[in-house]
């Protein structure tokens, strides 16, 4: 036996009166379709839940008079605060702009994959910081008392205060301005994949890591061939979380870089002419949330491949 090939026996049955009781059995693929297929279906029913709730409340608001009881609706019913949702899918099919032919769709789907491209980059910078913290929190305790309530707090500092200094520091460093919003990106994302990355280092049973250390392998060896593959699903769930963070942070970033483009951009434009056309804002808000949602979904589908042979067993 090799510290290389290490995996958990199965237990075997328990005896019960001198009878054995079958082992259960795994989910078999009936079950796994049905999934498939209920996971879209709830999807589409809260998007539906959600849009009848925005109009019943318009409903209600605009028959009322935005009072109910004496008392004010939080939110004002006219269609300059809340448009109906027709009228913001119908905007994406209008013209971005006077004398443009472009469409609103088109022209906010080519900011997003600008805003996509920042926060993959950032994503990617603050994944692979993020793991060699907890590589490194994991092999020197001293290291990670000392820095872990900084990194803590470093998260509780509002963005709108440290966008702008990260902007600045790029500036006089010389670099362009994606830079600085990769940077930001990379700021948010780095966090939950550190704390998610070292609570899966720590997930091995004792008795496979005496296992190891009683074969000769050392901490190199048992962190490659043990905890990594242990932490996997932990640090596939913490790219979630970072994947929409770095989303965010790559649209605060532009709002502060002045990059020019992005859906950052794109919706501060349409904040600035919002009495002409709020459905326009509206409509930036909903591409960008989309873009986070997919980005989201292309990590679930890779964490499915990558641990597929895990959940067969």
């Amino acid at each position: 036996m090799t510290a290389t090939n290490i995996s958990a026996s199965p237990r075997p049955p328990a005896a019960r009166n001198g009878r054995t009781d079958p082992a259960p059995r795994a989910p078999g693929r009936g079950g796994s379709l049905l999934r498939r297929l209920t996971d879209p279906l709830g999807a589409l029913l809260v998007m539906a839940a959600l849009a009848c709730l925005w109009e019943g409340y318009k409903a209600l608001g605009r028959a009322v008079g935005d009072t109910v009881l004496g008392i004010g609706l939080p939110v004002a019913t006219d269609d300059l605060s809340m448009p109906h949702l027709w009228t913001i899918a119908g905007s994406l099919a209008e013209p971005a702009r006077a004398g443009d032919p472009t469409s609103l769709a088109v022209y906010l789907i080519g900011e997003t994959t600008v805003t996509l491209r920042e926060a993959l980059y950032g994503l990617a910078a603050g994944s692979l910081l993020g793991l060699a913290l907890a590589v490194l929190f994991l092999h020197v305790a001293p290291v990670s008392k000392g820095l872990m309530p900084w990194l803590v707090a470093s998260q509780t500092v509002p963005l709108v205060a440290i966008a702008p200094m990260i902007v600045i520091w790029g500036g006089k460093a010389g670099l362009p301005p994606w830079a600085a919003v990769t940077g930001i990106a990379a700021y948010l994302a780095f966090f939950p994949v550190t704390i998610n990355s070292l609570r899966g280092l720590k997930s091995p049973p004792k008795v496979q890591l005496d296992f190891m250390r009683s074969v000769g392998a050392g901490p190199a060896r048992v962190l490659w061939s043990l905890r990594f593959p242990a932490a996997l699903p932990y640090v596939f769930a913490g790219l979630r979380l970072a994947a929409t963070a770095s989303v965010v942070g790559a649209i605060v970033g532009e709002l502060s870089a002045g990059t020019g483009r992005g859906i950052g951009r794109a919706i501060l434009t349409s904040a600035y002419y919002y009495s002409n056309g709020p459905e326009k804002l509206y409509a930036a808000v909903l591409v960008a949330a989309i873009a986070g949602i997919l980005l989201v979904q292309v990590l679930a589908l890779l964490e499915r491949l990558a641990l597929r042979h895990r959940h067969a067993r």
